[in-house]
């Protein structure tokens, strides 16, 4: 019998026809995305259902319909846990689902928590600091060039230009322009002036392997030196994207990466993202725990395109990992 598989997703075109401004909207799904993934679970022979955004999915929990699987990719509205709201969801109700738990998914929104977890582990992390409220800015004692971005977005939502801050005093003002914006602390970091990649994890536990560590590689016309909301959307014009294989870089990579897929529990497949200092030594950004998936956009499809892995295999291997999951 064909496994069924519920998608669980926050379709951006929902959300602007509901009034939601197009940066606010950014990290939901597009009906080319939803389409490609159906395309792909189709081809492994699963059987698909729409399910859409964590309410429809409570609803129809409530009335007693389950799925084989639920594929998760919902990002969800509200609060910096708003990412653990559909597995919750699930757990609540027993419905078996890829990709990581509540606890993973709240704790990796929060960069900073997400940093101090890391950092406890051993791993390299560039100084930070928390803002919450726009008189704290001018506490914050790092020395400039530092990085500024909200503390629980994603999709690189709230990186800009303007993230770059080379003097100390202009700090309190892009910080308050960046509270009211998003209504969120401020996480503030030592800029890491090095390459940044990105590395591709499939699989869970003791089984998890690198699919990749790819190399973002920006252009004359990147903005900025850092992977920025417009760098990533106009990426065919602002930056490169290099599989790393023989390059003295990936081994660390692959290396520091595994360990905070492990050290934040990830499961499935996950994206860790990484910089170097100035001296080249490497350094955790943040993790992805539910990746981007579309099949043309998207880091990890992306990375698996260039390291010769089908759109179709990708899916196959999360449904794959999340199936052995839960059958132990």
């Amino acid at each position: 019998m064909a496994l069924t598989v519920g998608l669980c997703y926050d379709l951006k075109e929902d959300y602007l026809a509901a009034g939601f401004s197009p940066e606010a909207a950014l990290e939901f799904d597009s009906v080319d995305t939803i389409a490609g993934l159906e395309s792909a679970l189709a081809k492994l022979g699963c059987r698909t259902e729409r399910i859409g955004r964590g309410r429809e999915l409570a609803r129809r929990l409530v009335a007693g319909e389950r799925w084989g699987l639920v594929f998760n990719i919902a990002e969800g509205v509200r609060g910096r846990a708003r990412e653990a709201q559909v597995p919750a969801l699930c757990e609540l109700y027993e419905q078996p689902y890829t990709f990581a738990d509540p606890l993973t998914c709240a704790l990796t929104l929060d960069k900073a928590l997400a940093k101090r977890v890391v950092r406890d582990h051993g791993l390299a992390t560039a100084p930070f600091a928390v803002v919450r409220a726009e008189a704290e800015a001018a506490a914050v004692t790092l020395a400039p060039p530092l990085f500024v971005k909200p503390v629980a977005e994603g999709s690189s939502k709230g990186v800009t230009g303007r993230s770059l801050v080379t003097d100390a005093r202009e700090l309190p003002a892009v910080c308050a322009e960046m509270l009211r914006t998003f209504s969120q602390p401020v996480l503030v970091e030592s800029f890491l002036p090095g390459r940044e990649v990105t590395v591709g994890i499939l699989g869970h536990g003791d089984g998890a392997r690198v699919l990749g560590v790819m190399e973002v590689v920006f252009t004359e016309r990147s903005e900025a030196a850092a992977y920025t909301a417009l760098n990533k959307d106009e990426y065919l014009e602002r930056v490169r994207y290099r599989l790393l294989e023989h390059d003295p870089l990936a081994e660390p990579a692959r290396t520091f990466a595994v360990a905070v897929f492990g050290a934040l529990e990830c499961r499935d497949a996950a994206r860790v993202d990484l910089r170097c200092d100035g001296a080249g030594a490497l350094h955790f950004l943040e993790v992805n725990p539910l990746p981007g998936i579309n099949q043309v956009r998207s880091d990890l499809p992306i990375m698996a395109r260039l390291a010769g892995l089908p759109y179709r295999e990708l899916i196959g291997e999360i449904v794959t990992s999340a199936r052995k999951r839960q059958s132990v």
